[in-house]
């Protein structure tokens, strides 16, 4: 063999070589950074700020399953509850109006009510208007949905009563009049 081709196959394995250790690099750095993903610039990102009278953009909604009958306390209907209040979280003070369509709730810029926190599903939990009361949703969530501290199943939608705390992530919000 001559020296030529000894001295091209050294450099071609070198090459290989470095190859290998940056893709082993890259996949290190992948695991333990996670990927890259596109930002939204600020306004776009952002939940506009809704003020009073105005109603949120939802997604279509599949059908709730049979609505359970009421519990102690009833649950809250559409003549008792008109506003959705922010108690804690990253927007506490907030308030929003309900309307008739369904909201949902999750850290996608898509959902009617975004919520940005690391413990929040993209398409975390539904609020959905059964009739004349509001229905409570998980939908698959990771960290689940909780209302009254109690967690709420994702195959099972369960009423909501007015006042009474629901916690979605770090966020925790009720239904009032």
């Amino acid at each position: 063999m001559s020296s030529l081709t000894l001295l091209l196959l050294q450099v071609g394995f070198l090459l290989l070589m470095w190859l290998f250790v940056f893709a082993v690099v890259f996949a290190l750095r992948s695991d333990v950074f996670g990927v890259r993903v596109r930002r939204m610039p600020e306004t776009a990102g952002r939940a506009p700020a809704r003020t009073k009278g105005t109603a949120p953009k939802t997604p279509p909604t599949p059908r709730p399953a049979p609505a359970p009958s009421a519990g102690p306390g009833g649950p809250a209907t559409t003549s008792t509850v008109s506003r959705i209040v922010i108690t804690s979280g990253p927007k506490a003070g907030l308030e929003l109006p309900l309307g008739t369509e369904s909201l949902t709730i999750g850290r996608s810029s898509e959902t009617g009510l975004v919520i940005r926190d690391d413990y929040t599903s993209s398409q975390h939990a539904r609020l959905v208007l059964w009739g004349e009361q509001w229905m409570l949703q998980d939908l698959e969530s990771t960290n689940g949905t909780f209302h009254g501290g109690e967690r709420v199943s994702p195959n099972s939608p369960v009423p909501v009563q007015a006042n009474t705390p629901i916690k979605v992530g770090a966020t925790t919000f009720e239904l009032r009049k």
